[in-house]
């Protein structure tokens, strides 16, 4: 059995039954969500694809603020699809995939975007530097990659730092500490790279425009 689909096996197995509270408990502590939603310049007819969208939450919201864009997102876990299928509906093109390796030509007729999203996401993909290198190949000229996540928690004190890494490693979580030192050094790859931390840097938001 291959890498991708022992992570996917595990995914399902983790939100087999988290996907149907999921969004209820995780406003909670997955911060900054919604402002990356709102710092988004979306234009009329460009295209977001969402990697890892989950439940569908960030979709819907997207949809309601850009409702003339064009929406697409991926997720390893069958079990999150169906949530995020029922949420939907039509109008949202959603495909079964891995963020570290997909043709989205082939899953969606589109090979490149103007947007992508990846909200915590990397501190749960193992190979998280490969999921944002494989986010960077179906970025459009001119596109922007978007990234809300952990962050280093250095503003908060360590006990607390010691707890949610503890607490969320229950989950397969693990905050990339090299995140921001990772698209930093992304060099002549791309045209600019933003980040910045929120709440004493519990979440990083980075932006990197291709």
């Amino acid at each position: 059995m291959t890498m991708t689909s022992d992570h996917g096996r595990l995914m399902d197995d983790v939100y087999r039954y988290q996907r149907l509270f999921y969004d209820v408990t995780r406003k909670y502590y997955l911060l900054g969500r919604d402002e990356l939603i709102d710092r988004m310049d979306v234009r009329p007819g460009q295209s977001v694809l969402e990697i890892a969208c989950g439940t569908g939450r960030n979709l819907a919201a997207l949809r309601a603020r850009h409702p003339d864009a064009r929406l697409y997102g991926l997720d390893i876990s069958e079990q999150m699809l169906l949530s995020a299928r029922r949420k939907l509906g039509a109008g949202v093109v959603l495909a079964q995939a891995d963020a570290c390796t997909f043709d989205a030509q082939s899953l969606f007729g589109i090979a490149r975007f103007d947007h992508i999203v990846c909200s915590y996401c990397l501190s749960m993909i193992p190979d998280w530097q490969r999921a944002v290198d494989e986010a960077l190949r179906h970025l459009a000229p001119g596109g922007q990659l978007h990234i809300v996540d952990f962050g280093d928690q250095a503003g908060l004190p360590r006990w607390f730092r010691t707890g949610l890494r503890a607490w969320l490693a229950r989950f397969h979580v693990a905050p990339r500490d090299r995140l921001t030192d990772t698209l930093d050094n992304l060099g002549g790859r791309v045209a600019r790279v933003e980040h910045r931390g929120l709440y004493r840097r519990y979440t990083v938001h980075a932006r990197v425009t291709g």
